[in-house]
């Protein structure tokens, strides 16, 4: 049976695909590197790309002559992922059970920020380990710390602030729960996991104005634009402009540079 953060995410990512890919893709590639490189991606690697959202990742390792795979819960991202990359497989699917695929079948697995999407990202962790061939590596995203990451701080605060302190989305894990090393330590330990490491990865989210980082809040993000959605217009009316003037203080030429660090996390199947 799936919860209620479960199913409030599902529902949020069959309908933002468009704004998502279009304002968030092009922030959340910038680790893909990172990513490909710890896992030691080489020709002939087998790789999974997990809450491959539009396929990016699995492209990029594709590129490098792996034999790439992906698979997302949301129908329209793997039609998208589908037809920017139809030389892939891309399967509809679940993270935290990954049902799909056999034990022991891919050398390298990946997660680009999908972990903060997860209703259980234990069991997914889990998954993860158990397709994963003896010697395996393992690699996620989740976001830095929440004060080093202003495209999540700022709406943070300014919700806390000026929104409804009574709209409350179903309760998930919390955002900024695999920002910390110690805490995805402890969670690829329990998950049988060796050799974790983890490291910041810098990323900047650039806009055009503060509208458009607003925008990109409203239309393209699950929880953060939920929250969004259930403000009155007056209330809604402030968090945009309190949004707006904070962003206005990251202004470089014209354009919003916004820091937003990636948290990189790694680890080894024994």
């Amino acid at each position: 049976m799936h919860s209620a953060f479960k199913e409030f995410e599902h529902d949020a990512w069959q309908t933002v695909v468009d704004d998502y890919d279009a304002s968030f893709s092009r922030l959340t590639q910038q680790s893909i590197p990172a990513i490909l490189d710890i896992l030691q991606v080489k020709p002939g690697t087998t790789l999974l790309d997990v809450a491959c959202g539009p396929g990016y990742l699995a492209a990029a390792a594709q590129r490098l002559g792996a034999k790439a795979s992906g698979i997302d819960f949301s129908a329209p991202m793997v039609e998208r992922a589908r037809a920017f990359h139809p030389d892939i497989a891309f399967t509809e699917g679940d993270a935290e059970s990954l049902e799909s695929y056999a034990d022991n079948s891919f050398d390298a697995v990946a997660m680009l920020f999908g972990i903060l999407h997860l209703d259980r990202p234990e069991n997914a962790l889990k998954a993860m380990h158990r397709v994963l061939k003896p010697g395996g590596r393992l690699a996620f995203t989740a976001w830095g710390a929440q004060p080093t990451v202003p495209g999540f701080a700022i709406p943070i605060q300014a919700i806390q602030l000026l929104g409804d302190p009574d709209v409350q989305l179903p309760p998930g894990p919390p955002f900024f729960y695999y920002s910390d090393p110690a805490n995805c330590r402890d969670a690829l330990t329990r998950c049988g996991y060796r050799d974790i490491g983890t490291k910041v990865v810098d990323q900047t989210w650039v806009f055009n104005s503060p509208d458009e980082f607003f925008q990109a809040l409203l239309k393209g993000t699950a929880r953060t634009g939920g929250m969004l959605k259930l403000q009155s217009p007056g209330r809604l009316a402030s968090i945009k402009a309190d949004i707006c003037t904070s962003a206005s203080a990251y202004l470089n030429d014209g354009k919003v540079v916004l820091p937003m660090p990636a948290h990189l996390v790694w680890a080894i199947k024994p």
